[in-house]
């Protein structure tokens, strides 16, 4: 028999290992906008939106000074940060642009919209707002049918200026 995660199940929070907890804190409180809610001296913080306890941990416990990893090895692919909407993810893309941050790709996966950059650790990071359940694209045989193309993204941040 198949296990299945409760629905209810959400990812809570990511916690990465990084060089310097200061030069985090600040790129995840400059360009995103992340607030800090705690710190733990000089080896980690807690940052989040909205209040809560925490989206985003940092440390150097096993990595204080510690290389960027190579693309090639194994580890986490990026962490990816949810908007609610349309405008709100341009507002927040055009702030990773003001920043100087390299847009390193865009998609749209049919499910959503979705923009990649790295942080200053090498770790990817996505902002992405997904498109309403009901214009998800579905395949006959009842899977998604997921796709990796193209979109606008100077339309999406003028959009999010407007907004």
């Amino acid at each position: 028999m198949t296990y299945h995660a409760d629905p209810g199940t959400t990812v809570g929070h990511v916690h990465l290992k990084v060089a310097d907890l200061d030069r985090a804190i600040d790129f995840y409180q400059r360009v995103l906008g992340f607030d800090l809610m705690q710190r733990y001296g000089s080896q980690a913080a807690f940052l989040s939106a909205g209040g809560y306890h925490h989206h985003l941990g940092l440390n150097t416990w096993e990595s204080r000074g510690g290389p960027r990893p190579a693309r090639n090895m194994t580890g986490l692919y990026h962490t990816a940060f949810l908007y609610p909407t349309r405008a709100a993810l341009g507002r927040a893309v055009s702030r990773v642009v003001e920043e100087g941050v390299e847009i390193t790709g865009w998609a749209d996966h049919g499910v959503s919209l979705a923009v990649y950059f790295d942080d200053m650790d090498g770790n990817g990071v996505e902002l992405y707002w997904d498109k309403p359940r009901e214009d998800w694209p579905w395949a006959e045989n009842g899977q998604l049918a997921m796709s990796n193309a193209r979109f606008d993204l100077a339309a999406l941040m003028a959009e999010g200026q407007d907004g």
